[in-house]
């Protein structure tokens, strides 16, 4: 019996009056039920969380950084003590993006060419080289079960010039990565759909990358600037291009607001920042709007971050303690509001999923109030 493909995709139930759909993505480190949301480890770490606290909120699959990781503590170092998962204490699926975003969002960069990009570590300011092969080299090294292609990310309002050029050059790149990948019989490396806002570069990326037959097929260069309307639109025209026996993944997003449209139009994967970003901030997502716990109004408030929720947090803690613990500067404040953020999504998610399997989805996404946060929803004053 020949070996099984490192990741299976199991399509069920679909929305009748939508593009959304219910599945299961199988790894070599267990599955996880799709529409997903992801927590971002960036450095191999949930920043502030134990691995039993991530899993403890429902998360069933996690991300983590090869930028950083390359730079610090380097690939052979993940490797030698055992591999990402190992690493991490995550027993279960992970994804490691490929670099490329935090090139070009963080990093000083000299010079970017076909070959690749050479910048200016944030770390020790050592010149560095980073290119397809290099990537796969890397993501290889680290022993993730889904690993991302190295693409170029132009910022939404690069021009247009820039966006086809970037384009050709993440499918020249994206040929180089798929000729690089070592372990294809254990990883599976997704393509990355660019174009900006583009619908014709955006279906040329797309009708490339699926000549490819890669496992799975992510939208990028979406969330950077180019507004929620422009990114919905282009949602729309380039996930039906996309294979619908294979996961689909929208990167970086994001919102509430933004994961309801996005799993309308037939995304399946998310991860962001915004949970544990903001609650390291005393920022905590709520369905009736987002809370910040610094307020004064909390300070003897003696109910949970927000009525309802399961969370280790608001079932054992006040919104009056956790405002303490940040303003005493205790690590306790920023996990607490971490957990419940991560809970917040992940609960979503299998709301979102409960509807997809009852048939209902159409309706939910129409009267759930977290349908409506987004970026200017914040409602706490």
């Amino acid at each position: 019996m020949p070996p099984s493909p490192p990741l299976v995709y199991e399509s069920l139930p679909t929305d009748p009056h939508t593009r959304a759909r219910l599945g299961l993505i199988t790894t070599r480190h267990g599955a996880f039920e799709t529409p997903a949301f992801m927590p971002v480890g960036t450095q191999g770490t949930i920043k502030g969380l134990l691995p039993d606290h991530v899993a403890a909120t429902g998360a069933q699959c996690i991300l983590a950084n090869t930028y950083h990781l390359m730079l610090r503590p380097g690939e052979t170092v993940v490797a030698e003590l055992g591999d990402l998962h190992a690493f991490m204490g995550w027993p279960g699926p992970i994804l490691t993006d490929s670099g490329g975003f935090q090139v070009f969002s963080l990093a000083d960069l000299n010079k970017i060419t076909d070959d690749g990009v050479t910048f200016k570590s944030h770390i020790d300011g050592k010149m560095v080289h980073l290119d397809p092969e290099r990537s796969m080299a890397v993501q290889n090294a680290l022993g993730a079960d889904i690993m991302m292609m190295f693409d170029e990310c132009p910022a939404a309002d690069a021009p247009p010039p820039y966006h086809a050029a970037a384009v050709d050059r993440t499918l020249r790149w994206a040929r180089r990565c798929v000729a690089a990948h070592a372990r294809p019989d254990e990883q599976s490396l997704f393509g990355i759909v660019q174009g900006g806002t583009d619908r014709a570069l955006r279906q040329h990326c797309a009708e490339e990358l699926v000549a490819l037959d890669l496992p799975g097929y992510a939208v990028g260069g979406l969330a950077v600037g180019e507004g929620f309307d422009a990114m919905v639109k282009i949602l729309d025209h380039t996930t039906p291009l996309l294979p619908a026996n294979k996961p689909r993944y929208l990167m970086g997003v994001g919102f509430p607001k933004d994961i309801f449209a996005a799993v309308a139009a037939g995304i399946d994967m998310f991860d962001c920042v915004l949970p544990t970003r903001n609650g390291r901030n005393a920022y905590a997502f709520c369905a009736d709007g987002a809370i910040r716990l610094r307020n004064s109004r909390f300070t003897r408030d003696p109910g949970p971050i927000e009525p309802g929720c399961d969370c280790y947090a608001c079932t054992h803690f006040s919104r009056g303690a956790i405002r303490h613990f940040f303003f005493a500067n205790e690590m306790l404040g920023p996990v607490l509001v971490s957990i419940h953020n991560i809970r917040f999504y992940q609960r979503l998610m299998s709301d979102i999923r409960r509807s997809l399997h009852e048939g209902r989805f159409d309706e939910f996404r129409q009267t759930d109030r977290r349908r409506l946060l987004g970026p200017a929803a914040d409602t706490d004053e």
